[in-house]
């Protein structure tokens, strides 16, 4: 496992120092349980990012009868 360290604004600290308290768990295993969970959803988002500049490259783009089809599912699902 490799080893970091890092500076963190007061208010953070106290915030982590007090929630590991909370729930029992130690510091680092809050750090890194929200460290993974920021780069996973981090990674997902460049990922469908990738995924749609490839597909708009491709010309993959929705019509203009399924663009007014979902407009029209969302208009009618918000009365």
């Amino acid at each position: 496992m490799s080893m970091m360290s890092l500076r963190l604004p007061d208010e953070l600290a106290e915030t982590l120092a007090s929630l590991a308290k909370a729930t029992g768990r130690s510091k680092s295993f809050l750090a890194i349980d929200a460290l993974r969970e920021y780069l996973d959803r981090e990674a997902w988002q460049i990922a469908e990012i990738q995924q749609a500049v490839a597909e708009a490259d491709a010309g993959d783009f929705a019509s203009a009868q399924e663009v007014d089809a979902v407009m029209r599912k969302w208009s009618n699902d918000a009365r």
